[in-house]
């Protein structure tokens, strides 16, 4: 049995893994971490994560990048794997998950989701053949309660572009005040944040007279529940490391 401590469990993420769990033969969740104790859980719910005295496999993050550092103090002092599914960190925190790696191992992925992940490999085909000659944009929308912006994933699509292109393009976020054409070696990334989006993604290729589109649309939060918690099983035995969704596909396709 896989033990589980789930960190934000009393967010919206952390109640859908919560109910999707008791769908994962061999794994439950035994603790919980979050600063709000309101919700009511089946398993004993910490305030401060340095407090839970209760053995566990892998720890699941689905909370706020503040909560970080201490996660990380906990995971390295106890050699627990930690999924982490927080986005919105911060170039010096991602450097210290990159740190933490080298003592336990740390599957990262800015979505969780296998279908993005799909979109990913997608778009690297296609920014191969199109990208001297098409102009590429990034819109992502989400709900009005989304903190960070651009998204997370929106932020890995543009990586991903970057990844298989001969020069790397520049992220451009905002064009109200730059009065001037768009540069060609440019990614335009938009956010769009209104009602209760759970998460769109859509990556345009504008030629001369024609468009293409990718895009994914997440109908609910499920598919990232889902995937955290494949996450954990994946990495729960692994030995230290940085790992992603593009582990976890690869180990599968192998079977």
């Amino acid at each position: 049995m896989i033990k589980i401590l789930l960190s934000g469990c009393n967010g919206k993420m952390g109640q859908v893994i919560s109910r999707l769990s008791k769908q994962f033969a061999g794994m439950e969740i035994v603790a919980g971490f979050d600063i709000n104790d309101t919700q009511k859980n089946e398993y004993p719910v910490f305030t401060r994560i340095k407090d839970c005295n209760i053995p566990v496999d892998v720890i699941i993050d689905f909370s706020n990048p503040a909560a970080l550092s201490d996660l990380l103090d906990f995971a390295l002092s106890k050699k627990i794997p930690l999924v982490m599914a927080t986005t919105g960190h911060s170039e010096e925190q991602i450097k210290m998950l990159e740190e933490a790696s080298k003592a336990i191992p740390v599957f990262r992925s800015a979505n969780m989701s296998l279908g993005v992940n799909l979109l990913l490999d997608l778009v690297k085909k296609a920014t191969k053949v199109l990208a001297e000659y098409f102009d590429i944009e990034i819109i992502e929308k989400h709900h009005n309660q989304k903190l960070d912006a651009p998204s997370g994933t929106a932020l890995m699509i543009a990586d991903a572009i970057n990844e298989v292109m001969e020069q790397k393009h520049e992220y451009v976020y905002d064009r109200h005040l730059r009065r001037q054409k768009r540069s060609k070696n440019e990614i335009g990334i938009h956010a769009v944040r209104g009602g209760t989006i759970v998460g769109e993604h859509s990556v345009i290729f504008a030629g001369s007279d024609e468009i293409i589109e990718l895009k994914h649309t997440a109908l609910s939060k499920d598919i990232f529940g889902i995937g955290a918690l494949k996450a954990a099983a994946f990495i729960h035995d692994k030995a230290p490391g940085l790992y992603s969704m593009n582990d976890l596909i690869a180990e599968n396709d192998g079977e």
